[in-house]
């Protein structure tokens, strides 16, 4: 079942080494459990998306040289994520800021080929008997 993102959820790229967490600014003024929201429009490098530790993805020019310099051995860069386009497909029929809620079965695209999915979305619900 699809749940709503918020600031903190974890995710992952097919070509990152490292988890990193979801980043969202309270500009939107809907809240989780104290934290902001996340809509399909959080998709900005540096500020919403995090690296995720070292990229292995050959079509990034920092590990194709890497690799070109050790003489064809897949050389691992530091990751600096370019996601231009905004997660997909978001939760049509939720609204935030006038964009689609973030759920936590979107993907993002880097233009890299790496493809980040959540792994946690960032709030649980914790249930006291």
């Amino acid at each position: 079942m699809p749940m709503q993102v918020c600031m903190g959820a974890s995710m992952r790229c097919s070509f990152g080494v490292a988890p990193s967490s979801l980043v969202v600014l309270p500009t939107n003024r809907v809240m989780t459990s104290q934290v902001p929201d996340a809509n399909i429009m959080d998709h900005i490098p540096m500020v919403n998306i995090m690296p995720f530790g070292m990229c292995m993805a050959p079509s990034n020019p920092t590990v194709a040289a890497a690799t070109t310099a050790a003489a064809g051995v897949l050389t691992p860069m530091p990751c600096i994520p370019v996601t231009p386009a905004p997660w997909t497909p978001g939760a049509p029929t939720v609204m935030i800021g006038n964009m689609p809620a973030l759920d936590n079965t979107s993907v993002l695209n880097c233009i890299w080929g790496g493809v980040i999915q959540f792994v946690t979305p960032g709030e649980f619900t914790v249930q006291i008997p």
